[in-house]
């Protein structure tokens, strides 16, 4: 396979704070997250995050990281973030509720740190192939799998031995969720594409803003399943900070945080382990339409449905 790079998506470093507070950040709330935590935080399900790695010493993640691998050096154990992107796709999925900082969607989730982007935020192809087939693979001190894989980056080629990982960790069980890109125009009659979103087989994630607007910067095309949060986003930022970005790279992980509360609710309900078109099923069903285009929000804007008949006894 011939080398080549692939980077971050582009994003927007909004706003960086040294101040940690018990927060909820707005996009935790407008996909219904707090409602949901009353049946479950999504205890022990492990979502790979294939980043620039994670800060982790972080109080905010520190107790929520179960184990990593770096896939852009000889240094196999060292998966610390050595940029910042890392650190907040990973707070927003998983920041626990300890009181202090933000509390990420699933706040009682594992994080498995996969860091596969350097200091500038590239790094290859061939590291984020073997990053997937790591997760694929991997298990846990108690023989955890990778439920979910949570990738925020992206190139414009389609390179089939990608593709070929892609399709057998989905085979596997695991549920891929991957931003769609920020090439947007603005116009929901144009297409831009990045991969690996645009493979079919992965969750491609477009951004809304707070007002649940498209994001102007959110790719449209015919591969979008779901839209999220990602303007604006508070999450956590190395150095026990929090930090404000935007792009369709913040959307990605409300959703992968979202679908470890989901797997969880719904073994717990049937007493079995749901299959990867089974997830995206359910996901797919916590979706509400935003009044845009399929090409624009796929399914619709993600919102986590809470069981009507325990929240009517809840309201009693």
């Amino acid at each position: 396979m011939t080398i080549s790079k692939i980077q971050l998506i582009p994003f927007k470093l909004e706003e960086i704070s040294e101040e940690l507070v018990d927060y909820i950040p707005y996009g935790i709330e407008m996909v219904n997250a707090p409602s949901f935590w009353q049946e479950t935080k999504g205890e022990d399900v492990v979502v790979a995050v294939l980043d620039t790695g994670c800060d982790l010493s972080h109080p905010d993640l520190a107790d929520r990281i179960i184990g990593g691998r770096n896939f852009t050096s000889s240094d196999r154990d060292d998966y610390s973030d050595s940029h910042f992107h890392g650190t907040h796709v990973a707070g927003t999925i998983a920041a626990s509720s300890n009181g202090q900082g933000v509390i990420g969607i699933a706040p009682e989730s594992k994080l498995l740190i996969l860091k596969v982007l350097d200091e500038n935020g590239s790094g290859s192809y061939e590291g984020i192939i073997d990053a997937i087939h790591y997760a694929r693979t991997w298990r846990g001190p108690n023989q955890e799998k990778v439920r979910i894989i949570s990738m925020s980056l992206g190139g414009p080629n389609d390179v089939p031995e990608l593709h070929n990982a892609i399709k057998l960790a989905v085979k596997a069980g695991i549920l891929i969720i991957c931003a769609a890109g920020n090439e947007g125009d603005s116009s929901e009659r144009t297409d831009e594409t990045a991969y690996p979103g645009f493979y079919n087989e992965v969750v491609q994630v477009g951004a809304v803003d707070e007002n649940k607007n498209l994001a102007r910067f959110s790719n449209t095309n015919g591969e979008i399943d779901l839209v999220a949060p990602g303007v604006n986003i508070l999450s956590t930022y190395p150095g026990s900070k929090t930090a404000k970005l935007s792009g369709t790279s913040m959307a990605a992980p409300h959703v992968s945080g979202a679908v470890a509360l989901i797997i969880n609710k719904t073994e717990k309900k049937y007493g079995r382990t749901l299959t990867e078109p089974e997830i995206y099923e359910y996901l797919r069903k916590n979706t509400v339409s935003i009044g845009l285009s399929r090409k624009a929000q796929g399914n619709g804007l993600l919102f986590l449905q809470v069981d009507k008949q325990k929240k009517k006894k809840r309201n009693e």
